[in-house]
């Protein structure tokens, strides 16, 4: 919540010497103060640059849990491109599922933050991925999720991926609304959601 940097680093180590579950430590305790960091924002609490800030920290705190729990050892089971839809400057919940599904061993290409549908097939072509992910943070970007379900059956590309939501406002009942295949309220629930999807 204060975007402490050598707090969050602590945190880390700690956990390290204690023996604790780092994954778990990122979902149960950062994943709190990002949500309302998110929140504060979306009620205009929160300024830009204070959002950014901690996603910087909360960044800092993700590349620190892969480079501990020894991701991409695994034999890599499918390829996912994960993207914060047009319009969203949120990443951190994005930034969890990423390197949670590295360390299921799952390769991830993260394309960042406020990215439009045409460059979300175009990449997913480019690199050849078997699942598109999207995240909407915002009520109001909830739309481009669905934008891109009519695009890909436009372009007659529906069948060729798989989808998947995820996101503050979305739900199971708006996964389904619009066609995806899968939702996911979490990063880890996110990461086994994924494996099911490449298994089929």
């Amino acid at each position: 919540m204060d975007a402490d940097e050598e707090k969050a680093v602590q945190v880390i180590e700690d956990a390290l010497e204690e023996g604790l579950d780092l994954i778990e430590i990122l979902q149960e305790g950062f994943a709190e103060g990002n949500r309302e960091v998110g929140e504060l924002f979306e009620n205009g609490q929160l300024s830009l640059p204070e959002l950014i800030f901690s996603t910087e920290v909360m960044k800092k705190v993700i590349d620190l849990v892969e480079a501990h729990t020894g991701m991409g050892k695994e034999k890599v089971k499918g390829k996912v491109l994960i993207a914060t839809v047009d319009g969203d400057v949120h990443e951190i919940g994005k930034g969890m599922v990423a390197s949670t599904m590295k360390s299921y061993g799952i390769e991830v290409i993260d394309i960042g933050r406020e990215v439009p549908v045409e460059t979300i097939i175009e990449k997913a072509e480019e690199y050849g991925v078997d699942i598109i992910g999207t995240s909407a943070l915002l009520t109001s970007t909830l739309k481009e999720q669905k934008k891109l379900e009519d695009a890909l059956r436009e372009m007659g590309l529906r069948n060729k991926y798989k989808t998947m939501v995820g996101g503050a406002p979305c739900t199971l009942r708006w996964a389904k609304r619009i066609g995806a295949d899968a939702y996911s309220e979490d990063a880890v629930e996110a990461a086994k959601k994924a494996l099911e999807l490449l298994k089929k």
